[in-house]
């Protein structure tokens, strides 16, 4: 099992030294990143986007670190958007897409393939562009001969995970200026706000006793980790938080959001990576087993169950065949834990669903980096990344 130095989280200048890139640095920065990309997306022209018209549809391309700006407009507009909207990955563009329609392709260094591709196809078709990205850089050349409208983002930030905030803000002030949600810039200067008193409370020098990322990252460290949110919008934190502890702490980990994922989730508690159940009996829980003839125990599960604010009116009302999400959420709390499965319940703060969202992603973002720093690994450099990317080139 892993072992995670909870002496070493508690010193800043330890943590200084191993995070060679400034990743936590970086996260401290997200309530400016909001402010500057506002300020940068107002100079760009952003209420220039596909004409100051609303457009036919609208596509969002954005794949890696970057993904989740995919996932946060589409939860936001799926209530109430009066145009449809979808997301894509990779190329193809679909054949649909033309002149009437809005293509948003992000892409933080602006050269990943998937969005550049799609970018350059919707230009050929004379589709309206909106790019977030690297300045001077293909994505940008693309969109100017294009005729869109292309937000630069400030190079200064490691990774796209860590950029997070820089490449969400301009598509969601678009959005807003669209039509398409409502989220205008004195909502995202509250969003700003709310990530900043995250980065106070997360902060290094704050020992894990009273930092809630060190605090989770710690239990963290011995289990099999299950994100779950209780709804479509902590859904989409859960599937950043998941992809945060994959690729940053380097620990495996799934997803899902309730009410779909909730057999799949506690039928996990019979298996062999729980404290209770026929599969897990045995080694995990007893306190005589010998380390040398039966071998090191198994990991437990851990599951991180992220949760809307309890005024928050949920995305999908509860019919009357239906548990009510919160009543459904408690549920899946209450089976875990007699499992003998460790849970952490996230709370998202008051306020709008992207205020309440930002509470909840920038709180596992630092879980996932401190969980990294504490298992001796850099958040930024992974070798085996490096090497993958040096045979794939």
């Amino acid at each position: 099992m892993p072992h995670l130095d909870e002496a070493f989280l508690d010193s800043a200048e330890a943590l200084e030294r191993l995070d060679s890139r400034g990743s936590l640095r970086a996260l401290a920065t997200a309530g400016a990143q909001v402010r500057r990309s506002i300020v940068t997306a107002r100079e760009a022209g952003i209420e220039r986007v596909a004409g100051g018209d609303r457009p036919r549809s609208v596509l969002v391309a954005s794949l890696g670190g970057s993904a989740v700006v995919c996932d946060v407009l589409d939860v936001l507009a799926e209530p109430g958007s009066p145009v449809p909207l979808t997301t894509r990955r990779e190329a193809p563009l679909p054949g649909w897409i033309g002149p009437l329609d809005l293509v948003i392709a992000v892409s933080q260094s602006g050269r990943a393939a998937g969005p550049l591709a799609l970018a350059a196809e919707a230009a050929r078709r004379g589709a309206s562009l909106l790019t977030v990205g690297a300045p001077d850089s293909p994505l940008a050349d693309v969109c100017a001969r294009g005729r869109g409208v292309h937000v630069d983002v400030a190079p200064d930030v490691p990774t796209s995970r860590a950029a997070l905030w820089s490449l969400l803000t301009p598509v969601l002030l678009a959005a807003d200026g669209l039509g398409l949600i409502e989220c205008p810039e004195a909502v995202l200067e509250r969003v700003a706000d709310v990530l900043d008193s995250r980065a106070e409370e997360c902060r290094p020098s704050s020992e894990s006793f009273v930092n809630p990322a060190k605090s989770i990252a710690v239990g963290l460290a011995e289990t099999v980790p299950v994100v779950l949110g209780d709804g479509a919008l902590t859904g989409v934190a859960a599937g950043r938080a998941a992809a945060m502890l994959a690729r940053t702490a380097r620990m495996p980990a799934t997803s899902g959001a309730l009410p779909d994922a909730a057999a799949q989730v506690v039928a996990c508690f019979d298996g062999p990576f729980s404290g209770s159940g026929d599969a897990g009996q045995g080694r995990g829980g007893d306190i005589f087993a010998d380390p040398f003839l039966d071998g090191p125990p198994s990991p437990q599960l851990g599951l991180v169950l992220l949760r809307d604010h309890p005024d928050a009116t949920p995305t999908s009302p509860a019919t009357p065949a239906t548990v009510p999400p919160r009543e459904l959420a408690d549920a899946v709390a209450d089976s875990a834990r007699d499992a003998g499965v460790k849970v952490w319940e996230v709370e998202a703060l008051a306020g709008h669903p992207i205020e309440r969202l930002a509470s909840v992603i920038s709180l596992t973002d630092y879980v996932a980096t401190y969980l990294a720093l504490g298992l001796g690994l850099d958040p930024a450099i992974s070798r085996h990344v490096t090497e993958l990317r040096d045979r794939t080139s």
